[in-house]
């Protein structure tokens, strides 16, 4: 859970799990279910956690570790029907406690700070909002949303078990030696 590299290609993966990424999470927002699977077939053999941004059904057919689901996707209960670990988003304490009671292994939390990799991003919750969702529920929560070396540790600090990053998944290594550091 310490690293969460979400990437849209293997090339990326395969440079983030070797800096220390545990998880490599396949976001591809506009591929269909039967490109994902195919572009995440390699993602399998990466020594890291292998978890499908957005899509039960890819996830199923890769057999992937887990799913993580934002706050309007469906698919949470046959996800958990099939095994799959359950991610899902959260920018509020209530949504940290219902993703909780839904069944999830972890929560997203964010995002954190202003991101440019989703533009369509809810207003920042800041380390405050983070650290009330990190007391709220009793599963471990990644920190998502304008994560990079600069502010990583403060991510951890401030409760969360992981930091999730998509702008800064090539600079795994940095970023995990920041999250060790403040551990």
């Amino acid at each position: 859970m310490r690293l969460h590299a979400i990437v849209e290609d293997l090339e990326t993966a395969q440079i983030a799990v070797a800096g220390g990424a545990t998880v490599v999470q396949l976001r591809r927002k506009r591929a269909s279910t039967d490109e994902l699977v195919e572009t995440g077939r390699p993602f399998r053999e990466l020594p890291a956690t292998f978890v499908v941004n957005d899509n039960v059904e890819a996830a199923i057919r890769l057999t992937a570790d887990g799913v993580h689901l934002g706050r309007e996707d469906a698919g949470a209960e046959r996800a958990l029907e099939a095994g799959l670990a359950l991610g899902l988003s959260a920018t509020s304490v209530d949504e940290a406690q219902t993703a909780e009671r839904t069944g999830a292994a972890y929560i997203g939390a964010g995002p954190v700070w202003a991101t440019p990799s989703k533009l369509d991003a809810d207003p920042p919750i800041g380390l405050e909002g983070l650290a009330e969702i990190c007391a709220a529920v009793n599963i471990p929560v990644v920190a998502i949303g304008g994560i990079d070396t600069s502010n990583a540790a403060d991510c951890i600090r401030a409760g969360a078990a992981g930091v999730a990053v998509i702008r800064a998944a090539r600079e795994a290594a940095a970023l995990r030696a920041e999250i060790d550091a403040a551990l």
